[in-house]
């Protein structure tokens, strides 16, 4: 994308301190229109897949509108045409930001991580923004050249209104009225106009049948003017059409994840200002971002730092005392207080923070800030010692278990599912989600043939069923350490794979740690068993199959057979040969690297009580290894590999090799030598070792001052299109072995910090914990299975609080965000669970004693 600014001396704090003047909002120093209580970005974001670029509007803190932009549809879904995005134009002297944009868009057009199939049309375009009178601005659209005549009436202008802040508010257009529903309601029209007179065959390779001609709701309303939310000051919206005729549709009838849109078509011959609105939001005057009080919400350990991160807006100048306060049988007793210390800005606000690690008496307590109180938290020795890691251990991983039924009491999570897995994919295939086929299946195996033996294990990747090879193994690794590093061993779940049955919250006498390591190998194993090889992954034929919400069960017909005929063709235009999940093959050392080392690591924790399997695992991973490493480049993944292997087997040869790679080790610290922590007594070379010392307290010398810059949280808050909550978890696992391997070096908050951070010692208004169910207040709206039911999964782990470019933190209430609430296997929960358990050994109960 190329960028053209024309930066001009503006003063961002004039910005915000928001003088009444005739035009208020101006354009600042980071490239977007402001004023107090105002944002209107221009093409500043990048991801239209999740409602995430366009002009967008934040009102009064809020972003309440997004992917302003020409679409091709009336109500486009995820894998609908978006535009190719070309030069932006911030211009500070005409006050005007201009987008230029085209279809198709040749990177995507049946190609990437998920292709786009784009229809047979040539549209360039410029989408322009200029501010009016007040809060007022214009968005106008320029072709340039007319939309082709068999297009009319299909490209549109469309804004899209966020839905959960709307639900039971009212609207106003032209003399008509409603309330914008909770649910999508019908009639039921063909896109283009008409009540369908028939029902419209759905095909099996997408969500809807068509770019155009799908139905769609009916317009709630119809006119020229808009008004969204007249009853509340804080979100009311006017939009004018000068143009024509604006439409308020429901894009939740055809696609679950849409929001309200307002759209607006081109006409014939129509090019320069072919489309034309005004908007008015309206500004509450003298409104100000209230401060937000940001604690664990589970609590501390009384020996752990402490601190409440307290978030302001900008031009906020009545600096308050914090007091603390513990909850006692009469009330609240205030404990401590004192004048927060300013860190300084970040992103839009100004930080302060409240120490009170000398507080160390037990109870539960709250921070207050003025007239904002915190959520209740406990400070004990035994804050970590229940319902913190627990939910992901008793819930979670049960609940994703692939190839099984899930019980809990009255109630079924999923019925017994996928028994029909796999059939090998097609090859020379660009399929979604990633996956990829060669041109040949690597093994003996045809496309379309059976491969048997992964019917059983495994666990689904999180919302949309899934088993990527690697989220299996870094589920099954990360266990294993727990149960090495912290003795893990605790029993509340039936595990019955003769019978394919799980019960939750009935203990069988096994430790259900090592029960899902099982689980996991019997996916990863019976996958290397049948191929030869590892799996890339096991996944949907069909975009329509891929899409579903609700029981596993119903994912597919459970019928193992050889393929059939009849059900369509995939997104490559290939015929579908049956509902079975594909499996896909590659040639990836260092992701078999990566693999090999989760084996090595299952083995020693298996050997126990399955040693038959721990030795399947180690011989698997041992042939894994030496046919990868020679051509494998991950510094990362060969050191991972062979520390595993050195700490499974002793064998000097591993060392050998490990110490012929110190230059690129030390090249790689960040990366590699924290994978070497555990295996740090078996390697004896001392002057490697005081080498790798040496490098690795310089690199920590970097992470103790990225603490201190990068963030008020301790910890690099950097998201690209999911929430950085994940990254910071795994950071967070990272720095534990940097720990153990070099205490000296090493500070321990750089680890607690990411577990604060999950916790909801985080930016934005939310401040919910990412793991769901965990803690006073928690993410219990979340992209996982049951997202339809805007429900969640105890112990999940959401992917949390976004970035809205370029500088909103943003963690909204809506079950289809997958950047932003989305579950992952592979360390998203487990993580998170490793860190909670690392604080119990280090600061809670295994300290008090």
């Amino acid at each position: 994308m190329k960028l053209k600014v024309v930066l001009a001396l503006l003063c961002s704090a004039a910005m915000w301190d928001g003088a009444a003047s005739a035009q208020a909002l101006k354009l600042n120093d980071k490239g977007y229109f402001a004023t107090q209580g105002l944002n209107v970005m221009v093409f500043s974001d990048y991801y239209p897949d999740g409602h995430q670029t366009g002009v967008t509007i934040v009102q009064h803190g809020t972003r309440v509108a997004a992917n302003g932009d020409l679409r091709l549809e009336a109500s486009p879904g995820q894998w609908s045409p978006i535009p190719a995005v070309g030069e932006r134009v911030v211009d500070p002297e005409t006050q005007t930001v201009t987008q230029s944009l085209s279809y198709p868009d040749p990177s995507k057009d049946r190609k990437g991580f998920n292709p786009i199939f784009y229809p047979d049309i040539q549209l360039g375009y410029k989408v322009r923004v200029t501010p009016l009178e007040g809060n007022s601005f214009r968005i106008q659209v320029d072709l340039d050249r007319p939309v082709p005549p068999e297009w009319v009436g299909k490209v549109g202008f469309n804004l899209e209104l966020f839905p959960t802040d709307l639900f039971g508010k009212s609207f106003l257009m032209d003399g008509q009225s409603g309330i914008f529903p909770r649910q999508a309601n019908g009639p039921v029209v063909r896109s283009g106009g008409g009540i369908v007179p028939v029902p419209i065959p759905i095909q099996a390779n997408g969500p809807v049948p068509s770019l155009n001609g799908e139905p769609l709701a009916a317009p709630l309303a119809t006119g020229r003017k808009l008004v969204v939310a007249p009853e509340q000051d804080l979100q009311r919206l006017t939009i004018e059409s000068r143009s024509g005729t604006l439409e308020l549709l429901d894009g939740r009838l055809n696609h679950n994840n849409a929001w309200f849109i307002v759209r607006g078509t081109i006409p014939a011959g129509a090019t320069t200002n072919a489309l034309e609105w005004v908007v008015t939001p309206h500004v509450e005057q003298g409104w100000r971002y209230q401060p937000v009080i940001q604690v664990s919400q589970v609590g501390y350990a009384p020996d752990q730092p402490k601190r409440a991160v307290i978030e302001l807006d900008p031009g906020d100048r009545d600096i308050k005392r914090v007091r603390l306060f513990r909850l006692t049988d009469d009330g609240r007793k205030e404990i401590a207080a004192g004048s927060p210390e300013r860190w300084g800005e970040f992103l839009r606000y100004d930080y302060r923070v409240f120490d009170f690690s000398k507080v160390r008496d037990p109870g539960m307590y709250v921070v207050a800030y003025g007239d904002q109180v915190s959520s209740p938290f406990k400070i004990g020795s035994d804050v970590y010692s229940r319902h913190v890691w627990q939910p992901t251990l008793e819930y979670f991983l049960p609940i994703q278990m692939c190839h099984m039924r899930v019980n809990e009491k009255y109630r079924v999570w999923h019925g017994l599912d996928h028994q029909d897995d796999a059939l090998m994919a097609p090859t020379a295939l660009n399929h979604f989600d990633g996956y990829v086929q060669g041109p040949a299946t690597m093994t003996r195996y045809k496309p379309g043939d059976v491969v048997p033996g992964l019917n059983a294990g495994g666990w689904h990747d999180a919302g949309d069923f899934d088993l990527r090879v690697e989220s299996q193994i870094g589920t099954v690794w990360l266990l294993a350490k727990m149960v090495e590093e912290f003795g893990l061993d605790y029993d509340a779940t039936t595990v019955d794979q003769s019978k394919k049955m799980v019960e939750i919250h009935a203990p069988d006498g096994r430790n259900d740690a090592v029960q899902q390591i099982e689980h996991g190998l019997l996916s990863v194993l019976g996958g290397y068993r049948a191929l030869g090889r590892l799996y890339r992954g096991i996944i949907a034929p069909s975009l329509r199959q891929y899409a579903m919400l609700g029981d596993a069960a119903n994912h597919t017909d459970g019928v193992f057979r050889k393929p059939v005929e009849g059900l369509g063709r995939n997104n490559n235009g290939d015929p579908i040969k049956a509902d079975d999940r594909w499996v896909f093959t590659e040639d990836n050392p260092d992701r078999e690297l990566y693999v090999a080392a989760g084996l090595a690591a299952a083995a020693r924790v298996m050997k126990a009580t399955n040693p038959k399997l721990a030795a399947e695992a180690l011989a698997a991973s041992q042939a894994v290894a030496k046919a990868a490493l020679p051509k494998a480049k991950s510094v990362a993944n060969k050191a991972f590999v062979l520390s595993e292997l050195i700490q499974s087997t002793g064998n000097q040869a591993y060392v050998v090799q490990l110490l012929g790679m110190e230059k690129d080790i030390l090249a790689h610290v960040e990366d590699a030598a924290w994978r070497l922590a555990p295996a740090l007594p078996l390697i004896n070379d001392a002057g490697f070792k005081l080498r790798l010392a040496d490098a690795v307290s310089a690199y920590q010398a970097t992470v103790k001052e990225s603490a201190r810059t990068d963030s008020p949280y301790g910890v690099p808050y950097k998201p690209d299109i999911w929430g950085a909550g994940w990254t910071i978890q795994e950071r967070g696992v990272r720095q534990y072995f940097f720990a153990k391997g070099w205490p000296q070096a090493t500070d321990p908050e750089s680890w607690l910090n990411a577990l604060n951070f999950v916790l909801g010692v985080h930016p934005g208004e939310n401040t919910s914990s990412f793991a769901s169910g965990v803690g006073a207040k928690s993410a219990t709206v979340a992209y996982g299975t049951n997202r339809a039911e805007w429900s969640y999964i105890p112990g999940g782990v959401i992917s949390g609080t976004a970035l809205i470019r370029p500088d909103l933190p943003e963690l909204k209430i809506w079950p289809y965000f997958w950047q932003q609430t989305e579950y992952v296997m592979g360390g998203g929960e487990t993580n998170y669970m490793f860190l909670a358990l690392a604080a119990d050994r280090r600061f809670g109960r295994e300290q008090a004693r």
